[in-house]
């Protein structure tokens, strides 16, 4: 009899991602898609409330950007795919059904490879990617007396909604964060989705089962719904994992069930036994007929679709040595690589050392411009963002005209009104002293009027001169530029010696 224990155990998971499109109107009518920051049940017409004989008129651009999003994953784009009823009975699928894919989706057979902290990297399987209708939204309310009731805003109800759907690849809560994050940032960069959790455009269901290592079958899947956060799918997914072989060591049967998961608990919490596809009676879509996808239409869909973000951080680090870290954070967002890119262009025509120029462009993007957008409660595409300014500012820098502090404000001013730096800096009176005849008789004004302290240097005392340097910005009320005026003070005080 073979004796188990707990580092015998192997945990198996699979992710099912739904993200939904970016895409003016809704997936099968022309309502607005637009509909987090309006008002309950105003973007709604007979099609997505989901009145008798209402009939679907399909999105071409829904099915666009799942096969872009197919060909970023290395996915097979199906040459004819059809959509399915799902059918189920719950109070925020007003017709009983979803329309969404069953045996043909639209891309199959793909991969993702993730990079593991102090491992290779590995790679995960896609499944497939294929499309549906969001459903409904369910607000639970509760009176002053107690009393419990619910609403239904029926907005989000016909949104596109893409499910990508991993094989059981995943071997640890750590590797199915990491593919979550490399993922989201794929399906954002290439902007075929928003990807907000907090909005609820990019959600998440876990499937995870334990089984013995060494065994070829899986053990019983448990889903995992309600997670809303990165978080809260690695602390779901952690929770799950520890609850599962516990309850096997103690001779417990897991069920195939689907469970939620509760933030404020800290815990997954039994909602009901898990479906099968034959429960779901998937049978196909009478009122839209089969769509084919010819090679044409693939050719120019990849022929538009960007680079990915981990091609183009690698090609930062390579072309302009800045950090990995940095490379990460520019390729957040295809607006914020473009802009990169453009403002290392003008640096080049600057006469900027390269280098040096996309280091600093990099600093100020992704320090300075975040916390502006912050503070403005903006994005990018709200301000007069624009790289030449930003280049013309970095060649200020450079060339000492400016200093980092007095080039904040500079910068500000630029993005939000899209004035030049040197217009800017002159109108403000920021523009550094850096010409050495004016900075030399500073210096020896401040030296005649602090005796005792160019003697105190003279002694060896180091504070004397960042004491002395500090009299100068004093004098100059900020304008010197520090290093030259650093360096004049030296060779001044080694002449008195």
């Amino acid at each position: 009899m073979t004796i188990h224990h707990a580092k015998n155990f192997e945990t198996v998971i699979g992710l099912e991602v739904h993200s939904q499109l970016m895409t003016k109107s809704k997936m099968f009518c022309s309502c607005r898609s637009d509909y987090q920051n309006s008002d309950p049940n105003t973007r709604v017409c007979p099609v997505c409330s989901g009145m008798p004989g209402m009939l679907p008129v399909l999105n071409k651009k829904a099915i666009e950007l799942v096969i872009e999003t197919g060909l970023s994953l290395n996915c097979n784009i199906a040459t004819e795919t059809k959509f399915d009823r799902k059918n189920y009975h719950y109070p925020d699928l007003m017709k009983g059904y979803q329309i969404s894919q069953f045996d043909l989706p639209i891309a199959q057979n793909g991969f993702l490879s993730i990079d593991l902290p102090g491992k290779s990297s590995k790679t995960i399987r896609i499944e497939r990617i294929h499309l549906e209708e969001d459903v409904a939204k369910l607000l639970h309310r509760e009176t002053f007396e107690g009393e419990k009731y619910t609403l239904l805003d029926i907005n989000r109800a016909g949104v596109p909604l893409m499910e990508i759907v991993t094989h059981p690849d995943l071997r640890s809560p750590e590797e199915a964060h990491e593919y979550l994050i490399n993922l989201h940032s794929i399906i954002k960069f290439i902007g075929v989705s928003t990807a907000n959790m907090e909005e609820g455009s990019f959600r998440c269901d876990a499937n995870i089962s334990t089984r013995y290592s060494g065994e070829n079958d899986y053990g019983a899947k448990v889903e995992i719904k309600n997670v809303n956060s990165f978080k809260s799918v690695f602390q779901a997914l952690k929770f799950e994992e520890k609850r599962q072989r516990k309850a096997i060591l103690n001779g417990e049967r897991i069920i195939q069930e689907t469970r939620g998961w509760s933030d404020n608990r800290g815990t997954t919490v039994s909602q009901r036994s898990k479906e099968t596809a034959s429960d779901y009676r998937y049978f196909p879509e009478p009122d839209i007929p089969p769509v084919r996808i010819d090679a044409e239409w693939i050719d120019t869909i990849r022929a538009k679709t960007s680079e990915l973000p981990k091609t183009k951080a690698k090609k930062y680090v390579d072309a302009y040595s800045i950090t990995d870290y940095d490379a990460q954070l520019i390729t957040t967002s295809s607006e914020i690589s473009v802009l990169f890119e453009a403002t290392v262009d003008e640096i080049i025509n600057l006469n900027v050392n390269l280098e040096k120029g996309a280091k600093s462009a990099a600093n100020w993007i992704n320090v300075e411009l975040p916390r502006l957008l912050r503070e403005k409660n903006s994005n990018l595409s709200e301000i007069a963002a624009s790289s030449q300014n930003l280049a013309a500012l970095v060649k200020l820098i450079d060339q000492g005209q400016i200093s980092n502090t007095m080039a904040k404000k500079v910068f500000d001013e630029s993005f939000l009104t899209g004035k030049s730096p040197g217009e800017i800096s002159s109108r403000l009176g920021l523009v550094q002293i850096s010409d050495k005849t004016s900075l030399s008789s500073i210096v020896e004004e401040v030296l005649q009027e602090n005796l005792q302290t160019i003697q105190d240097y003279l002694d060896g005392k180091d504070s004397a001169l960042r004491y002395l340097v500090g009299q100068i910005m004093k004098k100059t009320k900020g304008k010197a530029n520090p290093k030259m005026a650093s360096e004049l003070l030296e060779t001044a005080l080694e002449a008195r010696r």
